[in-house]
């Protein structure tokens, strides 16, 4: 009879697709029951159980290429770059691109034509948000969070990314990603807003940990616990930043590696690699210089341990020559492990 009853509930989830959100499938197992006819504690347990299938799917899905949308063949893989419409040519031309990534804000209504130009070559194309302020005390804002969940179908997107962090406060806008107080009522506030973005959109959600140019003095866990309970609250995955474990690392004085090595590498959709530059004695993540070769050297030691799926080049200003862009993407390529572009 279990058996039978098990098979009813994994053929009820196939049919809706691993793509929906966690808390959508609770909702459409508690009216299983009733057609079914299986108790709610067999129901409760078999959810316990569905839910490691849901996100090993999901893994999955984003090392095989096939996450729900982004047309066929279209994933999250290899060697990428930040899409910008001062760059759109460079990137139109990297005949092996297999991703790319565009901050979800600054898209309308339609998608840009070189966009989509890429998207008919079957090229991944994630919206990245930065407004959100998933890490605020406040809900998030529900229009922010519908107009990521558009962008989202508009480019038939694998996943969508956002940031841990605070942006507004009170009705006031900061203009920055500001870190969030590591302490367990930010984590609980964290926990909320990520689901309540998760229930609106209809693929997973990656988190990024930003770079902070502070901490606060009430953090209760380091950044590898709060990190690891937020991804295991949320079943989200995580966006790493080897960037941003660099300047973290080096303005903390503490070792990246021993970060590395706290934080569960195998929930990683992917990672980011950008510039940087010191002003008064403090590490910048800029994204408008070159990137260091200890970041190079630090994406090393992170495919030794676990390779992500893909790595993606961000630069957001003085933006460099195709001939400097192209060396970057091929250094990016030789310390990953992954073909060039």
């Amino acid at each position: 009879m279990q058996c039978q009853q098990r098979a009813v509930v994994e053929l009820f989830v196939g049919r809706h697709g691993f793509g929906i959100v966690l808390q959508r499938v609770q909702l459409q197992l508690l009216e299983l029951r009733l057609v079914v006819g299986v108790r709610f504690e067999f129901v409760q347990l078999q959810f316990v159980e569905l839910r490691f299938r849901v996100e090993l799917r999901r893994g999955r899905e984003l090392t095989d290429g096939s996450a729900a949308g982004g047309g066929p063949g279209a994933r999250v893989s290899g060697v990428g770059i930040g899409w910008r419409p001062e760059i759109a040519g460079f990137v139109a031309d990297l005949a092996g691109l297999r991703f790319c990534e565009v901050i979800a804000e600054t898209l309308g209504a339609g998608m840009p034509a070189p966009l989509a130009e890429l998207r008919d070559r079957g090229v991944a194309v994630v919206p990245h948000g930065v407004a959100l302020s998933l890490g605020g005390a406040e809900p998030v804002d529900p229009a922010r969070v519908e107009r990521l969940a558009r962008c989202a179908r508009l480019l038939d997107a694998p996943l969508v990314s956002e940031h841990v962090a605070f942006v507004r406060a009170g009705g006031v806008e900061a203009g920055h990603l500001l870190p969030v107080p590591r302490s367990r009522e930010a984590l609980a506030a964290t926990v909320a807003n990520v689901r309540r973005t998760q229930a609106e959109l209809a693929v997973p959600l990656a988190l990024e940990p930003i770079a902070a140019l502070f901490d606060w003095p009430d953090d209760e866990l380091t950044e590898a616990q709060f990190l690891t309970e937020l991804l295991d609250a949320t079943g989200a995955l995580l966006l790493l930043d080897v960037a941003n474990v660099y300047a973290n690392a080096r303005n903390r004085g503490t070792d990246p590696l021993a970060l590395l090595d706290a934080l569960p590498l195998e929930r990683v959709a992917y990672a980011h690699v950008a510039g940087g530059a010191e002003h008064a004695g403090l590490y910048h993540d800029t994204h408008a210089h070159p990137v260091p070769p200890e970041v190079f050297a630090l994406v090393g030691e992170l495919c030794a341990r676990h390779r992500p799926p893909g790595l993606l080049l961000e630069r957001d200003d003085r933006y460099p020559s195709a001939v400097a862009l192209r060396a970057e993407l091929d250094a990016l390529a030789a310390a990953s492990g992954h073909p060039r572009v």
